[in-house]
């Protein structure tokens, strides 16, 4: 009963949000469809997943001793002072009660989450290949759907519930029927975008590691199946900054592997190459694909403000409210909960999403943490998930400077808990190899 109560149950719980936490938006929309009622409440059942799994993790780390370890690492203690910090701003915070409860979720339950797998997995590393199992079936659902999408009806998932009340079943570029954006089973093609990031840069780490050379031809096939699914579900998100993201990961996963072993001429090669590709992109500036998908601004769609439009004054707002505001607004004003009261405000950034909120402080804290996870993720490099992580990391915290990336449930609980996934791993296998470098010695 304890093995069960300490063990099984928060594993079941942790892998069971990773598992359903890419198709939460169709089952949440599907169940609010049918009972009204608890449309809302259902929403968080994620968060009572990892609050649960969290207060076990916690009673066992106090009977195994673990919580000593955090005596000397700062980025637990950054972790800790930036939910305190969150929970102190309820106290200047105008918000409705809803919004504050909301802003609290969307805020920590990544972090939340990133820290019950972080002691989990060095407590029970027996379980990390079932995390990464999921990880990967989870994926090959987000993408796989994508594809499926292609030759379904674009209002398919009117059937489940879908609408504007709710999620709309597709969108399309600056109101253009010609340039449908995809959803697949996220809440929207942004984040589909943004989770394709996370696929694509981990499948490209994967084909260039050990694990897939030695691999078994079924091995292979995934790997190359997800890299070529997650890159068509990322251009048809037609998400311009996911799609720079995904390009700049996957440079950087190459650029890490082969980078020592390219000649001078290879190089020479591959310079060239991308000013043949950027001359092109200049001489087809004005064709009418360029100025939809990539510059979103064709004047003969009909959109009435265009999606840079939004852009520009949505950062210029969050820009001015950070500066005449630099302690914060308090928790539950900005972002999709603040729309739970009377004034919603959207911030199209991540960084000053969380100024506004939390102040400059806030905004430090945040910074110390995500950096410290990339930094400690690179040391473990070698790993194809790792790599894969830290590049998409990377990838991510570039979108954040147009959009609220870490406030998508499934983009954010997927990379952090993966993120945490692999520097506990990677400590294990440092702690495992200094064994066995001692008992040699």
């Amino acid at each position: 009963m304890k093995r069960f109560a300490y063990e099984q149950l928060p594993a079941w719980l942790l892998i069971g949000v990773f598992g359903l936490i890419v198709i939460h938006a169709p089952l949440t929309v599907a169940i609010g469809t049918l009972w009204p009622d608890i449309a809302t409440p259902i929403k968080a059942w994620k968060e009572v997943l990892i609050g649960l799994a969290g207060v076990l993790v916690a009673i066992r780390m106090t009977q195994r001793g673990h919580w000593q370890m955090l005596r000397y690492d700062y980025l637990g203690w950054a972790i800790l002072a930036y939910w305190g910090l969150h929970i102190g701003s309820i106290a200047w915070s105008d918000a409705s009660w809803q919004s504050v409860a909301a802003g609290l979720l969307i805020d920590l339950r990544y972090l939340v989450f990133a820290a019950c797998i972080y002691h989990f997995v060095l407590m029970y590393p027996k379980y990390i290949p079932r995390f990464i199992k999921v990880s990967v079936v989870g994926a090959a659902i987000v993408v796989g759907f994508a594809a499926l999408q292609l030759v379904l009806p674009a209002d398919a998932l009117k059937y489940i519930g879908y609408s504007d009340s709710t999620i709309a079943p597709y969108l399309t570029v600056d109101k253009n029927p010609d340039y449908v954006r995809l959803n697949s089973t996220l809440r929207g093609p942004n984040p589909l975008g943004a989770y394709a990031v996370i696929v694509v840069a981990a499948a490209a780490s994967f084909i260039g590691s050990k694990q897939y050379k030695f691999g078994s031809t079924r091995l292979k096939t995934y790997g190359i199946s997800l890299l070529g699914l997650g890159s068509l579900a990322l251009w048809m998100s037609y998400s311009r900054s996911a799609l720079v993201a995904g390009m700049v990961a996957v440079a950087l996963v190459l650029f890490v592997r082969y980078s020592g072993r390219l000649s001078a001429k290879v190089w020479a090669v591959i310079v060239a190459a991308v000013l043949a590709v950027g001359a092109m992109g200049y001489l087809i500036r004005d064709t009418t694909f360029v100025q939809n998908v990539v510059l979103h601004d064709n004047p003969t769609t009909g959109a009435a403000v265009d999606s840079n439009e939004d852009h520009a004054s949505s950062l210029q707002e969050g820009l001015m409210r950070a500066l005449d505001q630099p302690f914060g607004a308090g928790v539950g004003m900005t972002g999709s909960a603040s729309l739970y009261g009377n004034d919603g405000l959207i911030i199209e950034n991540q960084y000053l999403m969380i100024a506004h909120e939390v102040g400059w402080l806030g905004l430090a804290l945040f910074t110390i943490i995500y950096l410290t996870f990339l930094r400690r993720i690179w040391h473990y490099r070698a790993d194809w998930l790792a790599l894969g992580i830290w590049a998409s990391g990377i990838g991510l915290g570039l979108i954040g400077l147009l959009l609220p990336v870490w406030a998508d449930d499934t983009v954010a609980l997927v990379w952090w808990g993966l993120a945490a996934l692999v520097m506990a791993r990677g400590e294990l296998h440092e702690s495992t190899t200094d064994k066995k470098a001692k008992r040699t010695t």
